[in-house]
């Protein structure tokens, strides 16, 4: 499909068809705020696809930006790429959207490690000594951060800085909803043997009301760990993006250049960790729907 999207995110390309938008979600990976060369097949069916069936879960719980994902429904031009465009695309209402993103914490993990290694803090929330790599909090911690352009990197903010970007009654509507709709995710995630130890999610407002957008709770806006296996104290396996982490990780790459290619066993297992989060949550099959 050759057109020129409005916008395009790391993996999403977003197109706006004046009272709505069409977003495709590609099979492009990204991993420390780099876009990698190397797609991931089946990521971009997979995320729209797990992010349909949440959207249909929290309908309850606050409104979604969600339309419909009926190829009967795409406008022309894009009518004319269906075969690719099935299982990969939402056609969502515009939103304005906040400029942070909505970071829930169950676990103590990634980035989160590393500041309470060094300072005890996290998202300068001081948190117990004694923590471990993946320890389980007691209570789930919001920690927003800035949202980045691609190429950049996010910057965890603490809640008061929140406060003063968006305002307190906007920035509490925010904690708070983020904090529901994890706990609604997690506890379900939890009855089919997955951890969900940390997400994020973006707000917008349509028509005034608080709008939960763009994907939600898939293994590129989550990590998802295999409850089975869970041991604290050390580097959990997971159905997400950190085995593509794990792996740059452990290659001399700085982090400031163009990332390294992916091997073909790295792109295969991750696309496998895909697959395999989206059924165990779904507790479908998942069947490719897109060309």
């Amino acid at each position: 499909m050759n057109f020129t999207p409005d916008a395009q995110g790391k993996v999403r390309d977003i197109y706006d068809l004046g009272d709505k938008l069409l977003l495709v979600a590609s099979d492009r990976i990204s991993a420390f705020d780099f876009v990698l060369k190397d797609p991931i097949p089946y990521k971009g069916e997979i995320l729209t696809r797990l992010s349909l069936f949440w959207f249909d879960f929290l309908k309850d719980v606050i409104p979604t930006h969600f339309l419909s994902a009926d190829v009967a429904d795409l406008p022309e031009p894009f009518a004319a790429h269906a075969d690719y465009l099935r299982g990969r695309f939402m056609l969502v209402k515009k939103a304005d959207v906040f400029p942070t993103e909505c970071i829930v914490r169950g676990y103590l993990a990634g980035s989160g490690l590393k500041e309470y290694n060094k300072s005890g803090t996290l998202c300068g929330i001081a948190l117990p000594d004694g923590l471990v790599n993946s320890s389980k909090f007691d209570e789930p911690l919001f920690t927003p951060s800035t949202k980045a352009e691609i190429g950049d990197h996010d910057e965890n903010i603490s809640f008061e800085r929140m406060e003063e970007l968006l305002g307190a009654d906007m920035a509490g509507k925010l904690r708070d909803a983020s904090l529901k709709v994890y706990t609604r995710g997690r506890d379900h995630a939890a009855s089919r043997g997955i951890i969900i130890a940390d997400t994020k999610f973006e707000f917008g407002l349509i028509n005034g009301e608080l709008t939960l957008v763009d994907e939600v709770l898939t293994p590129d806006s989550s990590r998802f760990w295999p409850a089975d296996q869970y041991e604290p104290g050390k580097n959990q396996p997971s159905f997400d993006k950190q085995f593509v982490r794990d792996w740059l990780e452990s290659t001399d790459w700085d982090k400031t250049t163009e990332p390294p290619s992916l091997p073909a066993d790295v792109i295969e297992t991750t696309s496998q960790k895909y697959i395999q989060a989206y059924e165990i949550i779904t507790g479908t099959t998942f069947v490719p729907l897109g060309a």
